[in-house]
């Protein structure tokens, strides 16, 4: 017989405690069932929107990335590449200006297409490939300027001269199942004498090579696990 307790002129029937089990089962189901919830929506956020790690690092992969240059002349424009350099980016994207860039590129890899030009260009008159065997460039500072871009201060060492240089960089591609990702670089054009680069005036002068060289950068890098 269930206890009863008396209110009024009425007895309310206590429950027995083995009655209250199955309702308590139940509760205990229904909060098992909203901590799983939360946790595959937790998981299924942060598969959709990955949270960097406070550093990575990503070294250049020369077969996806173009370091070229332009320079205009009476008689049209000379655009040339150089196809052997590496580099690494030090990214913290939660915290950008902590990042930072290295890069170094061969000088005798120039490559205008014209044999004879290259290995003027990489003479003693010109680039002095043999006592100036690579160009550097090292980061200052990183200055976030967009969701998806950035300035970043450096110091340019070509021909022996150190300028500095601001690279404009936009990310092209976010990171990929592997770990790859593209940025596209521009800058100012550089000018021939800060760095020195100037022969034969009268020769310049008479096919009105130009002074002012364009460069274009793509780089495609892969994270360093």
């Amino acid at each position: 017989m269930k206890p009863r307790f008396k209110t009024g002129r009425k007895f309310i029937p206590i429950a027995q405690p083995q009655s209250l089990a199955p309702i308590a089962a139940r509760i205990s189901q229904c909060r098992s069932l909203r901590v799983l919830v939360h946790a595959h929506a937790a998981l299924l956020f942060a598969s959709l929107f990955p949270v960097a790690a406070a550093g990575e690092t990503y070294s250049f992969d020369s077969s996806g990335s173009t370091i070229g240059f332009s320079v205009h002349q009476l008689l049209g424009t000379t655009r040339g590449k150089f196809t052997k350099f590496n580099g690494k980016i030090d990214l913290d994207r939660q915290h950008p200006e902590h990042s930072s860039v290295t890069a170094q590129i061969a000088v005798h890899s120039i490559d205008t297409r014209i044999k004879k030009r290259d290995d003027h260009l990489r003479s003693a008159e010109f680039l002095n490939a043999e006592k100036f065997p690579y160009i550097t460039f090292k980061s200052r500072s990183v200055r976030r300027t967009g969701p998806q871009s950035g300035d970043i201060l450096g110091d340019l060492t070509l021909h022996g001269v150190t300028k500095p240089v601001t690279l404009h960089v936009k990310l092209l591609s976010p990171i990929s199942e592997t770990s790859r990702t593209r940025w596209a670089v521009a800058t100012e054009p550089i000018m021939r004498r800060d760095f020195n680069l100037s022969f034969a005036p009268w020769s310049e002068s008479l096919f009105g090579v130009s002074q002012s060289v364009a460069i274009n950068i793509e780089i495609e890098a892969k994270r360093v696990e």
